[in-house]
């Protein structure tokens, strides 16, 4: 259950979200997707991934940083490819094409600057 508080403008804000308060949406094979918090300007994502899943090269004008919650996965950032295990993060700048694939199974947390309208 999320946790709201009302802010100045008197809309409701969530300020806190428990464990099991969003649902997983599934994306494709062996991809899912739940979106944990959000404000207009800021939105942490979980990403749930399959062992040789694959996060498909896509671009999008929002900063975004991942936390690796889980697994290890082979990252490409603007052509430069990487693996990243659990514990390990990486920032893909506004615009930069990107994708992963999942060397194991593995979740990722990640951090979105502004909102993704699009996943709401």
């Amino acid at each position: 259950m999320a946790v709201g508080l009302r802010g100045d403008d008197m809309t409701e804000q969530q300020y806190f979200a428990q464990p099991d308060a969003t649902e997983w949406t599934t994306l494709g094979p062996g991809n899912t997707r739940r979106v944990l918090i959000h404000t207009p300007e800021l939105m942490q994502v979980e990403f749930g991934f399959d062992k040789g899943a694959v996060g498909a090269p896509h671009s999008h004008p929002h900063i975004q940083v991942s936390y690796v919650a889980e697994g290890s996965f082979e990252v490409t950032i603007d052509g430069v490819t990487q693996v990243v295990g659990q514990g390990g993060s990486f920032i893909v700048p506004s615009g930069f094409v990107h994708s992963v694939v999942a060397l194991e199974k593995g979740r990722l947390v990640d951090v979105f600057t502004p909102h993704r309208a699009d996943f709401l």
